[in-house]
């Protein structure tokens, strides 16, 4: 057998297809309000999504995350209730045409999909431990919100949609799932198998936003700091594969 080049020694990338599946599941991960499926999730299929939630990255590993897994119909109904009442509040807050049109967006599928998810933050798990967080008490929160994504991107590879729903009085969510003062509700998602994942997302198919131009979003040294051309012409002709971007959806 040949000896190995130090190329592949050294290298610790993923084979082509590899990537390009990592890749497909970032651009293809959508916040999915609609087109759930009734069939159940296995399982099996929960505990690797859950798995993979749980390996995220945490400061100081404290892992601060629970989850609850609500299935019952009628406690689903009195989260939705919550929404609505929320989103009244937040409409009211919004002037002109752009409340016309936040009126029309579908925002939640809380009792359309099959199950839905509370992930949260216990904040009390490392206050023993100021490991990253002395300076930064808010690290577990962001930890939190690390295994939220873990969970979407291994949830978009198993052809799963997650709708983070996001529209809720945290206080009253926290009575009805009883969760505790020092306990934080991070995300609430509504999880299961869909008809279809939508080409592009859908505020900004129904045009209350574009995504930014990311050489606009990349600075030099300081904040404002101009520069970094060559980076941003790298950007500007960057390329995903039709594999990893525009493979038909499950």
């Amino acid at each position: 057998m040949p000896a190995a080049s130090s190329h592949a020694i050294s290298d610790n990338s993923f084979d082509a297809a590899a990537r390009d599946a990592v890749y497909e599941a970032i651009f293809t991960r959508r916040d999915v309000r609609s087109h759930f499926l009734p069939e159940t999730i296995d399982d099996s299929v929960l505990a690797r999504l859950l798995l993979a939630a749980h390996h995220a990255p945490s400061v100081g590993y404290m892992q601060p995350w629970n989850f609850i897994v609500i299935r019952d119909a009628r406690r689903r109904e009195q989260i939705r209730d919550l929404f609505l009442d929320a989103r009244r509040q937040e409409a009211e807050n919004i002037e002109g045409d752009r409340q016309a049109l936040y009126r029309k967006l579908k925002l939640e599928g809380i009792c359309e999909s099959p199950l839905n998810l509370c992930i949260t933050c216990d904040r009390s798990r490392s206050k023993n431990s100021p490991l990253g967080r002395w300076h930064n008490p808010e690290m577990d929160l962001y930890s939190t919100v690390c295994a939220v994504q873990n969970f979407w991107l291994a949830a978009r590879a198993e052809g799963i949609g997650v709708g983070w729903v996001s529209i809720l009085d945290s206080d009253a969510l926290k009575c009805l799932l009883g969760i505790p003062g020092h306990v934080v509700p991070v995300a609430y998602l509504c999880v299961g198998r869909v008809s279809e994942f939508a080409p592009r997302p859908d505020l900004e198919t129904h045009g209350w936003g574009k995504r930014l131009p990311l050489p606009d979003l990349i600075m030099s040294e300081i904040f404002g700091g101009t520069g970094e051309q060559r980076l941003k012409r790298a950007v500007n002709a960057t390329q995903f594969s039709a594999a990893a971007v525009n493979r038909p959806e499950i």
